[in-house]
């Protein structure tokens, strides 16, 4: 009977032991990749604010999340060789904007998911099929798709049942 207690305590000592050695063996998450590529560098206002996004989000650079950044400095013709440069790093996103920026990413690869931070009109473009069903590896934000354009002016009906005439200003 003690030598049955005995080897119980024993198995029970190695099964309390071998969690933490399991545990330990279990390999290290892997820290995502966010490549960046943009016209600007990071310490512009709007990428501040995609930084606070991420952190309030619990994504911190440097801990649990890596920013590659890539910027053309206003030559838009260097997008294509640095959309080519993260695509070699085998980044897990790229976040970009501009149209002849997305394009260049969109041409590099078409298996890394790419979010349009902003983007005039991604289906006339030809980048999505549709704003409801994308398809591709093409996603985002898009300002004022013509897809759109119909239904804002229906809300804006809604609200403002008087309104006879309409007048859009774009910057």
């Amino acid at each position: 009977m003690i030598q049955r207690r005995l080897a119980l305590s024993f198995i029970l000592i190695l099964a309390i032991l071998w969690v933490p050695l399991a545990a330990e063996a279990q390999p290290k998450a892997k820290i995502p990749v966010i490549g960046i590529l943009g016209g600007v560098d990071p310490a512009s206002g709007g990428w501040k604010a995609f930084r606070l996004g991420l952190r309030e989000r619990g994504y911190v650079e440097g801990e649990n999340i890596v920013l590659e950044w890539r910027f053309h400095q206003g030559k838009v013709e260097r997008a294509p060789a640095l959309a080519e440069e993260l695509v070699r790093l085998k980044v897990d996103v790229i976040v970009t904007f501009s149209m002849p920026v997305i394009r260049a990413v969109k041409q590099a690869t078409g298996t890394i998911p790419i979010v349009m931070a902003n983007s005039f009109d991604p289906v006339g473009a030809g980048l999505v099929t549709s704003l409801a069903r994308p398809g591709g590896n093409v996603t985002g934000m898009a300002e004022m798709a013509t897809e759109l354009v119909g239904k804002r002016v229906e809300l804006l009906r809604e609200a403002v049942p008087g309104v006879s005439r309409l007048a859009v200003l774009l910057g």
